[in-house]
């Protein structure tokens, strides 16, 4: 992403699982996948690329200044890796978790990769996971660090909307988002702390790295960050989303939350200081509860409802969703979502239905693509 405006322009990363048609279980099948998959269908300098684990395909979009071209060339991008992976004879599922599982082959071990799976041992054992993270131009470092104090008591009301990965191994594991429990065991992969100035956070990465925490050069696992290669800001809290719907929503509600952040800050207001054990609790609460019970109050620590902590975002970025005109796109979407549920909630009422595998074909479904065909036992198989 280029720095083609200070909190205009988008970029949205979706990772994806591959998943067997027979079996129902990740399938190391990203080379494959990836070569089926010609550039020219990729929109406007979008790409796609492996991930820690084969089982999974990620894709890019190009430098978005509107959410029009980030709704097409997502669309675009999830349509080209699903032909791809049929042809392969797999489905492309947007989970932030597989639903089922086995013992797998292990993580590739190729550049960073093989330091992370020497350095993190078992905890790096179910980090087969899928996110959706969204970078905004803004290639001022300080104010990036600045724009991130403001971010870190809203990430998770984010996760609560975009919570979606309640299954693992065919069991339901109470959570909307275990995903987030998967990720948050490694180090620097939390909620970022507060940071006075670029310094300070630069200062704490060296310290991660000399610890033995991070690998060189890395920029860290937090659900916030500063990219470490792109003039970006980057969101990384949410699942990978079920529907092209919901990604265009978050990537909507980050460039908001980026651009109100740079109103206050013209204004002389720095972002407050919260406490970490607070925001740690709002943030498990939001991968336990999603939606669908009890949110914590990042400022005041306190019980919430997560509706009326989405209700407040909407109205903290409903100024800068009416300068970007993408107010009434975004109330419809968060209202449809509000009503229909996150992807989490979701699943379950379609394992309700079908089981486990009902889930998954929802989410093989929700990909834009037409129904499966399929008998009321056996849905991917």
């Amino acid at each position: 992403m280029l720095p083609d405006g200070t909190g205009v322009t988008i970029g949205v990363e979706e990772e994806f699982l591959l998943v067997s048609r027979e079996s129902l279980l990740p399938v190391d099948g990203a080379a494959a996948v990836l070569a089926g998959v010609a550039p020219t269908e990729l929109a406007g300098g979008s790409h796609a690329s492996r991930e820690l684990w084969d089982t999974e395909v990620e894709t890019s979009t190009g430098v978005c200044s509107d959410l029009a071209q980030v709704r097409d060339q997502l669309a675009r991008n999830r349509a080209a890796l699903r032909r791809s992976a049929r042809a392969h004879g797999l489905e492309l599922v947007p989970a932030g978790h597989p639903l089922f599982g086995a013992e797998t082959a292990p993580p590739r071990r190729d550049g960073h990769y093989r330091w992370m799976s020497d350095t993190y041992a078992g905890a790096l054992a179910d980090q087969e996971i899928c996110g959706c993270h969204v970078h905004v131009g803004l290639g001022d470092r300080d104010t990036g660090v600045a724009v991130l104090n403001h971010l870190a008591p809203w990430l998770p009301t984010l996760l609560a909307l975009t919570a979606n990965s309640p299954f693992r191994r065919g069991r339901d594991t109470g959570f909307h988002s275990w995903r987030m429990m998967v990720l948050t065991r490694v180090p620097a992969s939390g909620i970022p702390p507060w940071f006075g100035s670029a310094a300070e956070y630069d200062a704490d990465l060296a310290r991660l790295r000399e610890c033995g925490l991070l690998p060189p050069d890395h920029g860290g696992s937090r659900l916030a960050r500063l990219s470490n290669h792109l003039p970006t800001i980057e969101v990384r809290v949410a699942d990978t989303v079920a529907t092209t719907d919901e990604a265009v929503l978050y990537a909507a509600l980050v460039r908001a939350l980026v651009r109100t952040a740079l109103g206050e800050l013209d204004a002389g207001r720095e972002g407050r200081r919260s406490s970490d054990t607070v925001l740690g609790d709002a943030l498990w609460a939001a991968a336990r509860h999603g939606l669908d019970g009890s949110a914590v109050d990042p400022w005041s620590g306190t019980r919430a409802s997560p509706h009326a902590m989405a209700s407040r975002l909407y109205r903290h970025t409903e100024d800068a969703l009416t300068t970007t005109g993408d107010l009434d796109e975004v109330r419809t979407l968060l209202r449809t979502l509000l009503t229909r549920g996150n992807g989490a909630m979701r699943q379950r009422l379609a394992a309700a239905r079908h089981g486990v595998p009902g889930a998954l074909d929802m989410l093989a479904r929700d990909t834009g693509a037409e129904h499966l065909h399929r008998s009321e036992s056996h849905h991917l198989r």
